[in-house]
């Protein structure tokens, strides 16, 4: 039997458009880009319209105008596999009132990149959103890798035990929460309709809006779940773009971050540009400042420690040591990690709690942005210490293989 071909639509008029010379960077309204782009997920545009598109947004850089990558990106949600909302709320409603802590109010949170930026890092937003699971509760999307050796997909498919990353999918979500407070958001079985561009981007030289929606595309945005993230960039102008993107789609708690060596993520080797979201009176504003290592009492390293474009059974054996405290907390790849982990727990508002879990003393100092870094260390190293990391990490791993049906 052949198979049935979706009828092609033509978006010739907009690639006219594009094309024109006397067209400028606001002439062209978001609603028709997310139009266009959208027919890609739904394999209804020649793949010929289709790269000529995206030639046109990277040449012309409509694809860095805020409201077209909020468009985009909800596009690219609407077309994700849809998860039971309800189902979804009631699995998370008994851990959010244990976790509820200072201004955490136990939502889900997210770290993520945007890669690219070619330094080869270790999986740093990766081990964050594991580390910090003890406190938070987290749905963290990932793909494999498309410009380094390894992706966050890569790393946990090479840990050992491996977890079931097709168990998180949108028809068992609600199945991992009431065991986990983490879940793995595999991108590459919520956008399937991404395997339609797959063919069209490797023929492409340079990278497109699709490097940049990854990041802005967690499909739980929807379930209104989604309450703090930590956003990677790895151009500093590209910050003040995500920020706003972020805010056009309804983002209110959110740190956009550029380290000053053009790295998507908290630099351990000197200052990082960060742009904080955050709920005022006239609505979400986006505040701009800077924070360096000292800042969180911590010390510098060259990213050379953190690097060497390792392999991912390599990176996931760093996991594993730092999970089972073998690896020294004041090293290079801990306070790499240290950084990103207080950044996502201090977005999130439970370090501003006057009480710590753990009984120790809240360390109160607030720091650039007007965030409680240093404490967000402290609860950082206990997750680590106390075994709590590890443990949720177990959990995760169990109880997706149960779901997954790969249990022994």
């Amino acid at each position: 039997m052949s198979e049935i071909k979706t009828p092609q639509v033509s978006i010739a008029p907009l690639l006219l458009q594009l094309a024109n010379p006397t067209t400028t960077f606001h002439s062209i309204p978001a609603i028709e880009v997310a139009a266009a782009v959208s027919l890609i997920f739904t394999n209804s545009i020649s793949p010929v319209q289709a790269g000529c598109l995206l030639y046109a947004l990277h040449s012309t850089q409509l694809d860095r105008r805020p409201d077209i990558l909020a468009a985009c990106a909800n596009a690219m949600r609407d077309a994700a596999g849809q998860v039971d909302t309800e189902a979804l709320k009631a699995a998370v409603h008994d851990k959010s009132k244990s976790l509820s802590q200072g201004s955490y109010k136990g939502g889900l949170v997210d770290i993520v990149g945007t890669g690219g930026d070619s330094h080869n890092t270790y999986n740093v937003s990766t081990t964050t959103s594991i580390i910090v699971s003890p406190l938070l509760l987290v749905a963290k999307h990932g793909n494999n890798a498309s410009t380094s050796k390894s992706g966050s997909a890569d790393l946990l498919l090479n840990t050992s035990p491996a977890p079931s990353l097709s168990a998180c999918a949108p028809s068992t979500l609600p199945q991992i929460y009431p065991s986990s407070n983490y879940a793995f958001l595999y991108a590459r079985s919520w956008h399937p309709g991404m395997r339609h561009a797959a063919s069209v981007r490797r023929e492409l030289p340079f990278r497109t809006i699709f490097n940049l929606l990854g990041p802005l595309s967690n499909p739980l945005q929807s379930t209104g779940l989604l309450s703090a993230r930590v956003l990677g960039v790895a151009k500093r102008d590209m910050g003040p773009v995500f920020a706003d993107a972020l805010r056009l789609s309804g983002a209110h708690r959110a740190l956009v971050v550029c380290g000053a060596e053009d790295l998507d993520e908290l630099s351990c080797a000197g200052p990082t540009y960060c742009w904080r979201l955050q709920p005022s009176a006239e609505g979400t504003v986006v505040v701009p400042f800077t924070v360096t290592p000292e800042d969180l009492g911590l010390k510098r390293y060259p990213l050379a420690t953190v690097a060497g474009g390792k392999s991912p059974a390599e990176n996931a054996g760093i996991l594993a040591d730092l999970l089972d405290g073998k690896l020294d907390l004041d090293g290079p790849i801990a306070t790499f990690v240290l950084i990103n982990a207080a950044a996502l727990l201090a977005i999130s508002g439970v370090c501003d709690a006057e009480k710590a879990e753990d009984g120790g003393e809240v360390d109160g100092t607030v720091g650039p942005g007007g965030l409680r870094w240093r404490e967000g260390v402290r609860r950082a190293k206990w997750c680590i210490t106390s075994g709590r990391a590890r443990e949720e990490w177990g959990r995760f791993v169990k109880v997706t293989q149960e779901v997954g049906g790969e249990s022994t």
